[in-house]
């Protein structure tokens, strides 16, 4: 069995995340924040480490100095590991002086890096899902095989097949087919590869285990192939040993407002399929030695505060409170992402960062460090409103105030 050090894994930064505008107004993907105090990036970096994998490399380029920041504070190994978490940013060379065109091509220009690294299998992965999996079953399952691609598999339902790539796999565990987002029921017949009548499909997670070898031939080979997904993939199906690796725990991509929101607030649950309280397989994220937060005669009820947070007197309701959130007293916040600040200020004489006395949130963003002045009044828009606003954003009918964003005492933000 080869060794788990032989493996490099790969995870692809994002570009312009723009389905998550405007919380990727001045963060990448996988900087933005979730659960209250950890960030997207965490997920797979967390996953890799409780798997034995400890060399990491993230590749960025859009909007990327927070995630920078966040990863030179956290991932760090001491001098007697061999591991390493490395950020391999987007960059002009002699070969190439374009952005990252798709997926693979971000792979293909940091192709001397990987080869550099010696490892012998890579593992990619992206960095905007939430899920926890043990990349040391999937390695194992890739090597048994012998095979030169495995891609991390789960159930589709019938009616959610036309949103993922669908795969045929074969009885052998061999992947024979793919179609990308089959709306066709004719087609999608043509994929069925479970007896589950409810979740009949396959669908690829996005994740894939490649032999470095394989690998490089294929995006060496097919300069044109852009995506793993849509290019690559499908390509290798007809000449390689592709293998499915079935995944069956909680998996949600958060590439979309409506997903971030939806699932952040599931988090705040009791029976959450996702649990961040697992001890023996924790999300790391960054130390910031903050203090426990104050909560003074308040009514809470499914909320999920973060440390060093003070809140006075009010009701919240299924919402999350992030770091260093400043709540005064009187205030009523239902259904909303709070996600604090990054810093405490003293002595400022203006509106301060956090939510005034007396305001009323609910189905609400706000971002780090937004200022919400006394009296405010945010209520959620209809399904699939849209409205861009200089201080204020309303998505899939959410409101979404921006990071250092001031809202004026009084203001009224509803239909």
């Amino acid at each position: 069995m080869p060794s788990f050090n032989e493996v490099l894994a790969v995870i692809l930064g994002g570009g312009r995340g723009a389905r998550l505008y405007p919380l990727t107004q001045m963060r990448s993907k996988p900087a933005v924040p979730i659960a209250g105090k950890y960030r997207l990036i965490d997920i797979p970096i967390s996953n890799c480490i409780n798997s034995e994998i400890y060399r990491i490399a993230i590749l960025t380029q859009f909007n990327s100095v927070s995630l920078h920041r966040h990863i030179t504070r956290t991932y760090n190994f001491d001098s007697f590991h061999q591991g390493w978490v490395q950020i391999w940013a987007a960059e002009q060379t002699i070969e190439s002086a374009d952005w990252y065109q798709g997926t693979a091509d971000a792979v293909r220009k940091q192709l001397l890096e990987i080869q550099a690294t010696g490892a012998k299998y890579i593992l990619i992965l992206a960095g905007d899902h939430l899920y926890r999996m043990d990349y040391k079953a999937m390695a194992e399952c890739h090597w048994d095989c012998k095979a030169d691609i495995t891609v991390a598999v789960q159930p589709v339902a019938r009616e959610e097949a036309s949103r993922f790539g669908i795969l045929k796999r074969e009885e052998d565990g061999k992947i024979s087919d793919f179609v990308e987002k089959p709306k066709d029921p004719d087609i999608q017949k043509q994929f069925v590869s479970r007896d589950d009548p409810a979740r009949p499909f396959l669908g690829s997670m996005g994740i894939y285990m490649f032999n470095t070898r394989v690998l490089v031939e294929y995006l060496r080979d097919f300069p044109d192939y852009d995506d793993f997904g849509s290019d690559i993939i499908p390509q290798a199906i007809k000449s390689h040993k592709v293998f499915g690796f079935d995944f069956e725990g909680y998996w949600q991509d958060i590439g979309t407002i409506r997903s971030f929101y939806e699932t952040n607030l599931m988090l705040t649950r009791s029976d959450s399929p996702f649990d961040f309280y697992d001890a023996k397989l924790p999300i790391y994220t960054d130390m910031r030695y903050l203090p426990a937060s104050i909560v003074e005669a308040c009514h809470l009820t499914d909320v999920l505060i973060a440390e060093g947070s003070r809140i006075l007197r009010s009701e919240i309701t299924h919402s999350i409170i992030g770091i260093r959130s400043q709540i005064a007293a009187g205030c009523v916040i239902k259904d909303s992402i709070m996600m604090g600040a990054d810093y405490y200020e003293r002595d400022w004489g203006g509106l301060p960062i956090g939510i005034g006395a007396n305001s009323h949130i609910e189905g609400a963003i706000l971002d780090k460090n937004a200022r919400i002045g006394e009296n405010v009044t945010i209520r959620p828009f209809p399904r699939n409103t849209e409205i861009d606003n200089r201080n204020w954003y309303v998505r899939d009918g959410i409101v979404i105030i921006p990071k250092d964003a001031e809202v004026q005492p009084g203001t009224v933000i509803a239909p």
